[in-house]
C-alpha cells in the first residue's frame, strides 16, 4: 500500500505541476507581463511547487529530514541525473552567463544553506527569510541583465488567449493535485522507509528527490531527442537556486526546519556541494563550454555511486 501511495503521489505532483505552470503563465499574460519575465520567474516558481509542497508537508508533519533532503537530493538529481541523461542524448552548449552569474549564485546559496544548518542544527525563520530575499535579489539581477540579451524565454503564446474560467479550473486542479500528491507521497515515503529499515532522510534524498525531478527529466530528454532547444544549463542551475531560496526558504519561514539526522550535515550536503562544484572543470575540460556525452556519462555514473553509497550505509 505504501508503494501505491508513492506512485499516486508522483502522478498527482506531475499533473498538478503541469496545470499550475499553464494557469500561472496564462494569468501572467492577463496582467501584460512580458514573456521574458514569465519564463524566468512565473514558470520557475510554478515548477518548484511540487518540491515546495512536499517539503512544507514533511516539515509540518514531523519529518524535517525529508524536507531538507528533498531539496538536497533534487539539486543533486538535477545535475547528476537530469543534466547527465540529457547530455547522453545530445551534447549541451553552455553560455557565458553560467560562470558569470548562475553558477556563482548557486554556490553562494548552497554554501549559505550549509552554514545556516551547521550553525545551530536548524534552518530558522530568519535564515529562511534571508534565503528567500536573496532569491528575489537574484531574480532582479537576472531580469535586468537579460534585458540586454536578444534571447527571449520560450513561453507558449497560445496561453495568452485562455479564458478566465479555464484559468480558474486549471488553478483549482493544480492546487488540489499538488496538495494531495504531496500528502500521499510523504505518507507513502515514510512507510517505505519503515518497511526497508532506512531513514527518512535516505528516502528524501533518493526516492522523493528523483520523483520531484521526473518532470524536468522527461521534458529535457524529449527536447534533446527531437533535437530542439534542450534544457539549458542555466535553467537547471536556476532550478537549484529556486529549490534552496523558495522551497527551503519559504518552508523555514512557515516553520523552522531542524536537522534530525547527522548524515545530512556529515555526508549528504557535501554531495550536493560536490556536484555543484564539479561543473566548472567539467565545462572547461577538455572541450570548453560544452557538456558532451562522455561528461554526461561521468555525471550519471557519479549519481549511481551516490545512490549505492546512501543505501549501503543504511
Amino acid at each position: 500500500m505504501s508503494v501505491l501511495w508513492v506512485i499516486l503521489g508522483f502522478i498527482l505532483l506531475v499533473i498538478g505541476g503541469e496545470f499550475l505552470v499553464r494557469s500561472s503563465v496564462a494569468l501572467s499574460f492577463k496582467f501584460n507581463i512580458s514573456k521574458m519575465v514569465i519564463g524566468m520567474t512565473v514558470v520557475s516558481f510554478a515548477t518548484s511547487a511540487p518540491e515546495l509542497l512536499v517539503s512544507l508537508n514533511a516539515a509540518l508533519s514531523g519529518s524535517p529530514a525529508i524536507a531538507i533532503n528533498n531539496v538536497v537530493g533534487s539539486n543533486i538529481a538535477n545535475i547528476g541525473l537530469v543534466l547527465g541523461v540529457t547530455a547522453l542524448v545530445g551534447a549541451i552548449a553552455v553560455d557565458r552567463t553560467f560562470y558569470k552569474l548562475n553558477w556563482p549564485v548557486m554556490m553562494i546559496f548552497s554554501m549559505a544553506l550549509y552554514f545556516f544548518l551547521k550553525n545551530d542544527n536548524k534552518l530558522s525563520t530568519l535564515e529562511g527569510a534571508i534565503l528567500f530575499i536573496g532569491l528575489l535579489l537574484f531574480l532582479y539581477i537576472l531580469i535586468k541583465s537579460s534585458k540586454k540579451s536578444k534571447i527571449v524565454e520560450e513561453v507558449d503564446d497560445a496561453l495568452a488567449i485562455v479564458s478566465n474560467f479555464k484559468i480558474t479550473i486549471w488553478l483549482l486542479i493544480g492546487a488540489a493535485a499538488l496538495y494531495f500528491g504531496s500528502e500521499w507521497l510523504v505518507k507513502g515515503a515514510e512507510e517505505v522507509a519503515l518497511t526497508l529499515g532506512v531513514s527518512k532522510g535516505v528516502i528524501g534524498l533518493s526516492l522523493i528527490a528523483i520523483g520531484t525531478s521526473v518532470p524536468e527529466l522527461a521534458a529535457s530528454v524529449i527536447a534533446a531527442a527531437k533535437q530542439e532547444k534542450a534544457i539549458s544549463l542555466g535553467n537547471l542551475i536556476g532550478s537549484n537556486i529556486f529549490n534552496i531560496g523558495s522551497v527551503l526558504g519559504l518552508t523555514a519561514i512557515v516553520k523552522p526546519i531542524p536537522v534530525t539526522e547527522a548524515s545530512i550535515l556529515n555526508n549528504d550536503i557535501f554531495w550536493m556541494l560536490g556536484f555543484a562544484a564539479i561543473l566548472i572543470p567539467l565545462i572547461l575540460l577538455p572541450t570548453r563550454m560544452q557538456i558532451s556525452r562522455m561528461k554526461g556519462m561521468v555525471l550519471v555514473a557519479a549519481y549511481g555511486v551516490l545512490m549505492f553509497f546512501i543505501f549501503t550505509r543504511s
